[in-house]
């Protein structure tokens, strides 16, 4: 259960909404790990320690665990609205609303192969060398209906497929047959079939009025499939959030030109644009930010103007050229919180400018990734209205220990193969892009700790 700890009088109202602590401790138990209540200082705290009451001082001392930052970001997600889409565009959406069967399926008894429709009681007892002879009184082809029937010492030809004729009970395959040119009215049937045998039965997969999909499902090719497979030619889906994606710092340069001294390729927007993209939403990418103020200040405005979220890169930490917090609050923007307890990607902003949503992840690449996918990703995903919105998790088995003396979880990048055995991805810190591109999961490994070799772990799967 959650604890609320009494209120607390907070000197200098004028500043209470811009520096507001979230005084909520979230019990951790839910998520099976140790309680560890978040740090903060109150602003009146701070005036009484005769602290300059600012962003960056003010919330210096909060740190929130993984779970509560994640409980405050995903309280902050406006709810899903409604788009209506051909079903044919939709791939990949969240079903805004569950959808039904409109049709059984199959919608009609149908053969599993191409062969004979017969009646299984007639052919007791039909061998290789003992056959037994059928009159053949009709052909069925797919899309084809027949008016008769069959009966005593009849069979209908068909095709995978076919619709079955009244009277029969079983399909003969065609292998298990002989037509002898001279007698082409006739069949001669080599194996004696059980009823119903080689037919696809009316609603054997599903039923009318069956649940096909529910609202906050993935619009998956195989539920794809399924939904057209009942006739469905529009579904209800949940908008797409448009989020903007600044890469700040005066060091990047982009690839493809020239780098001066001290200068750096900027790689974090290529890689958040597709983890966007992935968590469904629609990326837009902003130019590269130098470390100022006002240019910082412009970028905001224009992505904010645009976009629903904001993605950022770089300039969360602070030091003296770093500006996010700062230009988010002349935005107008409330920030909410700005460290998390983890490794890496302990300063990770998360803040509300009305019904907009601020990210602002570290700048060094690894950190930039994971809280992205720890953090950003199950937002987007609720956004939509998804209703899986963690990273998959598969078990494993480690081939080496992974070792994390720090006092913060640790996110380490690790390769699960298709045997299941888990290694890891390389230099295990932030700076560290090759473990990004050899990686395909996450391991958390808890403070002051060490997995050993052969330990089974959870592995969170980024690829699936």
């Amino acid at each position: 259960m959650s604890q609320v700890p009494g209120n607390r009088k907070r000197g200098n109202a004028a500043h209470s909404n811009r520096f507001a602590m979230h005084q909520r401790y979230v019990s951790r138990e839910a998520f099976g790990v140790r309680r560890i209540p978040p740090l903060w200082i109150e602003p009146s705290d701070a005036l009484n320690l005769n602290l300059s009451l600012n962003l960056n001082l003010c919330h210096r001392f909060l740190m929130l665990q993984l779970e509560e930052a994640l409980i405050q970001i995903l309280a902050a997600v406006p709810a899903p609205t409604l788009e209506t889409f051909p079903l044919h565009a939709a791939a990949g959406r969240i079903l805004a609303e569950s959808v039904q069967a409109r049709i059984d399926l199959p919608p009609f008894d149908n053969s599993a192969m191409d062969g004979y429709a017969v009646r299984a009681e007639d052919l007791k007892g039909a061998k290789p060398e003992s056959p037994v002879k059928l009159r053949l009184i009709g052909r069925i082809a797919a899309g084809q209906s027949f008016a008769g029937e069959v009966t005593s010492q009849t069979c209908v030809r068909l095709f995978t497929g076919s619709p079955l004729p009244r009277g029969a009970d079983a399909v003969v395959m065609q292998e298990d047959t002989k037509v002898e040119p001279t007698e082409p009215d006739s069949v001669c049937i080599l194996d004696a079939p059980k009823p119903w045998e080689s037919v696809r039965l009316q609603g054997e997969d599903i039923k009318r009025s069956q649940m096909l999909a529910a609202a906050g499902d993935a619009l998956t090719p195989g539920r794809l499939g399924l939904l057209a497979a009942s006739g469905i030619a529009q579904v209800a889906v949940g908008r797409q959030p448009t989020v903007g994606i600044i890469a700040t710092g005066s060091e990047l340069r982009e690839a493809g030109q020239a780098l001066g001294p001290g200068q750096l390729y900027e790689s974090n927007r290529i890689s958040l644009v597709e983890l966007t993209r992935r968590a469904g939403a629609i990326p837009k990418p902003f130019p590269l930010v130098a470390d100022n103020l006002s240019g910082t200040t412009t970028s905001f405005a224009q992505a904010f103007d645009q976009c629903d979220a904001v993605l950022t890169s770089g300039g969360a930490s602070v030091g003296e050229m770093d500006f996010i917090k700062q230009a988010f609050a002349q935005a107008g923007g409330d920030l909410e919180f700005w460290k998390v307890a983890i490794k890496p990607g302990r300063p990770f902003i998360f803040g509300r400018l009305r019904s907009k949503l601020l990210f602002g992840l570290p700048g060094n690449p690894v950190s930039a990734f994971v809280t992205f996918l720890l953090l950003a990703r199950p937002a987007l995903l609720r956004w939509q209205g998804a209703s899986e919105i963690s990273l998959p998790r598969h078990p494993g088995i480690l081939d080496e220990p992974l070792s994390n003396p720090g006092p913060r979880r640790h996110f380490m990048r690790v390769r699960v193969d298709m045997t299941g055995h888990v290694s890891s991805a390389g230099l295990q810190v932030s700076h560290g892009i090759s473990s990004l591109a050899a990686a395909n999961g996450l391991v958390d490994v808890p403070p002051d700790s060490t997995l050993p070799a052969g330990a089974t772990v959870q592995v969170l799967r980024w690829d699936l």
